[in-house]
């Protein structure tokens, strides 16, 4: 449990590469996450090009702090695993198909297997979600049938932000029903 008890929102990185090394062992994490049927539904994409990180820091809203990230990783879930036919499909935040959810669903268990084993080698991470599917896939070139569930920041901490407060057990466990 210490790698969840120590993982924190990292917003602030060293200036030190993350080797492509440890980037495989995090995505091989993320690889061996369970998913619904097995389906599988994720796609990462690596950016540690400095000019693809600005773009990307441009389109969630023009947010400083991510431009101090060595690396990004977009974390994309693919609704093919679990739609099938040549249907047309442009996926956002407004789309209702609940195979959408699924996919969000499962590509979430993966992407905090990377977050988890990240903190485990000494490295901090933040989920950035702030921004409009079809900018962040315009510049990723992403196609309109895959969602780009979050963004992670990746790199060495050049800070160590205190834990935020919790709620209490208590105040969230049911048992049998609500």
């Amino acid at each position: 449990m210490i790698e969840i008890e120590n993982r924190r929102s990292i917003r602030k990185y060293q200036a030190t590469s993350v080797d492509d090394v440890i980037i495989t062992q995090l995505l091989e994490s993320a690889r061996l996450a369970p998913s619904g049927d097995n389906t599988q539904p994720w796609h990462y994409i690596v950016i540690d090009d400095k000019t693809m990180i600005d773009r990307v820091a441009l389109v969630a809203h023009d947010q400083k702090w991510i431009r101090s990230a060595p690396v990004l990783i977009a974390c994309v879930a693919d609704i093919r695993a679990r739609i099938k036919d040549d249907a047309e499909l442009k996926l956002d935040d407004d789309t209702g198909l609940f195979e959408l959810k699924q996919i969000i669903r499962d590509t979430a268990i993966s992407i905090e297997h990377i977050v988890l084993e990240a903190v485990h080698r000494g490295l901090g991470t933040c989920w950035i979600s702030w921004f409009k599917q079809d900018e962040i896939r315009a510049v990723l070139g992403v196609p309109e049938d895959k969602f780009v569930v979050t963004i992670l920041s990746l790199g060495y901490p050049d800070e160590a932000p205190k834990s935020r407060p919790r709620k209490d057990l208590a105040a969230i466990y049911h048992k049998n029903a609500w």
